[in-house]
């Protein structure tokens, strides 16, 4: 089929969508359902990023009838040329490799690019992507820092097309009620919802200089990230703990649960303050983020608590990764993907949620429909959700070294922040951190103008410039105008 007939046949197509699951709430779509069985009408898709999560994206992609991999990227040669070895189109072709992802942004047959790079990557492949016309689908966060987050919202309303975040939570049925649950009063004024990522996460080895695996264009890994040294012994993988490539454990797992946290208070904009405190505790290791942090977002009379623990540690009612909504007459547990339940004021539960979808169906019944309102999580809501792990962060780096005595003076008056504190003490405690010489950071209580997505006060001047990077050429994500 020519590429026109192609294109014309997607502005055409309006595959319907499955109905919510209640009033207001998005769709998601049974593959079996959404997909089209004709092999003229199978969109060409190209997988960018292919080590990790990535291989969800292939596996989806090229076991559907009406999409196929045409394009496996990935600048280590070697699991580039691996994974499209390994790829099982329907259609029963093989896909290529390439290092370099501007060969397929060149390639007009391409309709589709999906994003799975380390999250420093992000936002540029996307806004190429876009700009060459193709539709995507990007991994979470969907940015490095919050800037280039609105740059891909604007490109994707810019140049009409659709983009999906890789928040699947929003394609969960168990998901989808459980929040409409919350936001229906169910369990009476939510004030708080606290997003937890309780992962164990151990050390990353010592810091020092390391040979790059020779299979890497290391200069197209970095893209636009400063040209250094490896610093850290493993390569793949433990970027996510070095700030010039990663957002630590707030913009890995628990962009997931702060995507969950936002979408159930109902607030759209990036909020009026936040603080954020924790440290690199338990060892001394080459990662620069976090392992244990606590980011409290300000939205007036609501507020967004959000809580890493990589150091071992108890649940919280339940959810390690998860969220929990406290309402005025009960709460509710989110404590997987998929679902988790709700209780009245005394703990008894009244309702369980479970249920799955099919997010990246989700993303193809939307190409077809040419709709960005039919997508579960369009690329507006992503980066709201990944520019308030980027805030915390920001906060978090510019803070200074803090005594437990000095913080809690910090929080007093404040229940909440305060009894959350007090948690964080016991926890590390509990993983004998010797707390008189441990080095936690007390972050910048930071204030915002949530809609133009700035920071303001005093402290504006040495927040703002966390907004963006800087960016090394030609790997420049563009500014607003150039978008």
């Amino acid at each position: 089929m020519a590429r026109q007939t192609r294109r014309d046949f997607l502005e055409q197509s309006m595959l319907t969508a499955a109905a919510a699951a209640a009033a207001g709430s998005p769709a998601f779509v049974p593959e079996a359902r959404a997909e089209s069985k004709s092999p003229n009408e199978r969109l060409q898709v190209a997988v960018i990023g292919v080590r990790g999560r990535g291989q969800s994206h292939l596996s989806a992609f090229s076991r559907r009838k009406d999409t196929e991999v045409v394009a496996v990227v990935d600048p280590d040669t070697a699991i580039g040329q691996q994974r499209a070895e390994k790829v099982g189109n329907n259609s029963g072709r093989k896909p290529k490799h390439f290092k370099d992802m501007r060969s397929v942004m060149d390639d007009k047959s391409i309709d589709i690019v999906s994003i799975a790079t380390p999250n420093h990557w992000h936002a540029l492949a996307a806004i190429w992507g876009i700009q060459a016309g193709k539709d995507v689908y990007v991994e979470k966060p969907v940015s490095h820092n919050v800037s280039e987050g609105r740059r891909i919202v604007q490109a994707a309303r810019k140049y009409g097309k659709i983009v999906q975040t890789g928040t699947q939570c929003r394609s969960m049925g168990g998901s989808i009620d459980a929040i409409n649950h919350v936001r229906s009063g169910k369990i009476g004024e939510v004030s708080v919802a606290r997003g937890l990522c309780y992962k164990r996460r151990g050390s990353i080895g010592k810091r020092g200089k390391y040979d790059v695996p020779a299979s890497v264009d290391y200069a197209l890994w970095l893209g636009p990230a400063a040209e250094k040294a490896l610093s850290r012994p493993r390569f793949h993988y433990d970027w996510h703990w070095q700030w010039d490539y990663g957002n630590g454990d707030l913009g890995n797992q628990g962009i997931h649960q702060m995507d969950l946290a936002r979408w159930g208070l109902g607030v759209d904009d990036i909020g009026q303050g936040v603080i954020s405190y924790g440290g690199r505790l338990g060892y001394v290791d080459a990662g620069d983020t976090a392992n244990t942090q606590v980011s409290i977002h300000d939205y007036g009379k609501k507020r967004l608590v959000f809580e890493v623990r990589g150091l071992k540690t108890d649940r919280l009612k339940g959810a390690g990764v998860g969220v929990i909504f406290h309402g005025s007459e009960g709460y509710v547990v989110l404590s997987s993907y998929n679902g988790g339940a709700a209780f009245d004021p005394e703990g008894k539960m009244v309702k369980k949620f479970n249920g799955g979808g099919d997010h990246f169906g989700n993303f193809v019944s939307a190409v077809r429909s040419r709709k960005h309102t039919d997508l579960n999580a369009d690329i507006e809501q992503g980066h709201l959700s990944s520019a308030l792990c980027h805030l915390g962060n920001v906060s978090y780096r510019l803070g200074r070294n803090i005594s437990v005595a000095d913080m809690q003076k910090r929080l007093d008056g404040d229940n909440e922040a305060t009894e959350t504190f007090e948690r964080v003490v016991n926890h590390l405690q509990g993983n004998k951190v010797d707390l008189a010489s441990a080095q936690l950071v007390g972050g910048a209580h930071l204030k915002l103008d949530g809609r133009k997505e700035v920071f303001v006060g005093e402290l504006a001047g040495e927040a703002n410039p966390y907004l963006t990077r800087e960016y090394r050429k030609p790997f420049v994500v563009p500014a607003a105008k150039d978008v």
